[in-house]
């Protein structure tokens, strides 16, 4: 039998590493070995392969299966890796075609439906700055990949629809099981990214000059007031400048745009993915001089003067 390989990507923080994935069947008794550095939630891939794949028509072989992750100096954490081993396994038993130089990125359940992972916006962007612009993720996943540009980024409910894409026999496929998850982000997990514009601001002239020059050099912002000034009133227009200040240095570059989206998206889960940065209102308390200070060193957050 040939030798299955498919290739997945491993993050390491907000960094992804392309990892070669091998599969072989040998001729002992049945046994199922992963090699590679793999953690305890891939370790447990074993019996979730073997279960999704006999619930999708395509049972693995009762020999001994021999998968390895390269680099095996590199951890590999995460369940992740579930569809690329599987395709691997699957591809050394001849019961699919070759995949080519498709990464897969995807987590399996018992009945072969495909789950989203965590960490899919770095790991594609990984994938395709490395030369694999192919990518195979969940369904639920591929709203938040498609983000990226050059990728080609394709989605799958379960097993049996992805291994029929690449030429499993479809009279032992199930196919008729279609999921139906209602925690599937689909769409609406995308922010559109929309902001408001500093046109709509009616006047302060000072105040928009003084913001220009804040935003353009990434300074700190100061607001002070006469006696007699109402402080609730400073402080609503200054949110509304604040609001503003993104359509006057619009974000340019797409990992401008997407490094605060990766950086939401590990934190929060598959279905948080946003396109613009996240604002943190700073707690301001009530005094003659309202004083608003950056937050510029919290990862992925918006900062008072950008």
């Amino acid at each position: 039998m040939p030798l299955g390989r498919t290739y997945s990507i491993a993050l390491v923080g907000l960094n992804g590493y392309m990892v070669e994935v091998e599969a072989d069947i040998g001729q002992t008794l049945p046994a199922f070995v992963l090699l590679g550095l793999p953690d305890a939630s891939l370790n447990e891939a074993k019996e979730r392969i073997r279960s999704a794949a006999k619930n999708s028509g395509i049972p693995l072989s009762r020999r001994k299966i021999t998968a390895n992750l390269i680099p095996a100096s590199l951890p590999k954490r995460g369940s992740g890796f579930d569809l690329a081993v599987t395709m691997a396994v699957l591809r050394a038993a001849n019961d699919i075609k070759p995949t080519g130089r498709t990464v897969f990125i995807a987590e399996l359940g018992l009945d072969g439906r495909l789950r989203p992972v965590r960490g899919i916006l770095p790991a594609v962007m990984a994938s395709v700055q490395a030369g694999y612009p192919d990518i195979v993720v969940a369904q639920a996943n591929l709203a938040e990949a498609s983000l990226v540009p050059d990728a080609n980024v394709r989605g799958y409910s379960t097993l049996a629809r992805l291994a029929l894409e690449f030429g499993a026999d479809p009279q032992e496929l199930a196919l008729d099981f279609e999921p139906e998850d209602p925690d599937s982000p689909g769409d609406a997990g995308v922010e559109a990214g929309t902001y408001p514009d500093m046109a709509d601001v009616s006047g302060q002239g000072d105040a928009r000059r003084a913001l220009e020059v804040a935003a353009a050099g990434a300074h700190h912002l100061l607001l002070t007031g006469p006696p007699g000034l109402c402080l609730k009133v400073c402080m609503l227009w200054w949110f509304e400048l604040r609001s503003s200040s993104l359509s006057i240095l619009a974000l340019s570059g797409v990992e401008s745009r997407l490094y605060p989206a990766t950086s939401h998206e590990l934190d929060c889960g598959p279905s948080c993915a946003i396109v613009s940065p996240r604002r943190s209102y700073p707690r301001i308390a009530p005094s003659a001089l309202l004083r608003l200070c950056s937050p510029r060193k919290r990862l992925g957050n918006e900062s008072a003067a950008r």
